[in-house]
């Protein structure tokens, strides 16, 4: 683990951007993008451009530590380069923004009110490579529909023991149990998802380092104890389908909480824009999504 990103990811102000769309959602960000399916032909093309749109973003004078403290990679976005260096080189070594990686292989079908991760059956493998390619920590994500008890103990359960297994391989897991902003007892829901943390993390060595990336409660402030503990370097949060501005409102009632937004972040770039528009855009966005992380 580099001491110097944890020191950063415990104590810094700012956010983490998610740049983390996989295969599944990278058709719909393309296209959000102002890129339509009838640009590429085939897998391979399709990555490519979503690279190129990552590459713009993280390249841009807009892009800096100066508001981000991290940002997330899909495995692909690991692999590839930017200027001549890998995306998490260029990310902490130009940019002194820490990198993270998504690790989860998608959702499972509904079942007692949740979506499980579906087995991580390279999680060995990608592990590896992450410490090779000088990642600090990973990501994954699973949802919550309905505050079903049941439910909600297997997803806690599941993120806690795939994520220990992270921290044994020396990096940083963010533990991501999204609760669907449309769930109609989502406050509820939210309850019992933080008793459930509560009691997973009081079982925990001291020593232990993870995150938690988790909806803005209904409930403001409600995990405030989980940002106390010793074990939780940090709760950030994602932004679920809320707009930009709403997401930064709800975020700003929530003192300790940090962004870590995809679409919110994303949504008003445009390949077509110019250089100067683009960066203002971004720049805009990133600014504002700061100021609600730090309030």
């Amino acid at each position: 683990m580099n001491q110097q990103q944890l020191e950063r990811m415990t104590n810094g102000k700012g956010f983490i951007a998610a740049l983390d769309q996989s295969g599944g959602s990278t058709p719909k960000a393309l296209k959000g993008y102002g890129i339509e399916e009838s640009a590429y032909s085939n897998d391979e093309e399709m990555f490519d451009l979503i690279h190129q749109m990552r590459s713009r973003v993280i390249t841009s004078p807009s892009f800096t530590s100066e508001h981000i403290l991290a940002a997330i990679l899909f495995k692909r976005t690991m692999e590839s380069e930017i200027e001549g260096k890998l995306t998490a080189d260029y990310l902490w070594e130009e940019k002194g923004i820490v990198p993270i990686l998504k690790v989860d292989l998608g959702l499972a079908d509904e079942a007692d009110g949740v979506q499980l991760m579906k087995p991580i059956t390279d999680l060995d493998e990608t592990l590896a490579l992450a410490n090779e390619r000088h990642i600090f920590g990973t990501k994954m994500r699973s949802v919550i529909k309905t505050a079903n008890a049941e439910g909600i103990k297997k997803i806690v359960d599941q993120q806690f023991e795939i994520g220990l297994k992270i921290c044994a391989a020396g990096l940083v897991p963010i533990l991501e149990p999204e609760v669907d902003i449309n769930a109609p007892d989502k406050a509820e829901a939210e309850d019992i998802l933080l008793s459930e943390i509560k009691a997973h993390l009081a079982e925990l060595p001291e020593d232990t380092k993870l995150m938690f990336k988790l909806t803005i409660p209904t409930k403001a402030g409600l995990y405030s104890e989980i940002m106390a503990d010793p074990r939780v370097v940090r709760v950030v949060a994602l932004s679920g389908g809320y707009s930009t501005d709403k997401a930064n409102e709800l975020l700003a009632q929530n003192p300790g909480l940090i962004a870590s937004f995809s679409r919110a972040l994303l949504g008003g770039l445009r390949a077509q824009q110019s250089d100067e528009e683009f960066n203002k855009v971004l720049k805009d966005v990133i600014v504002a999504t700061y100021e609600a992380s730090i309030a």
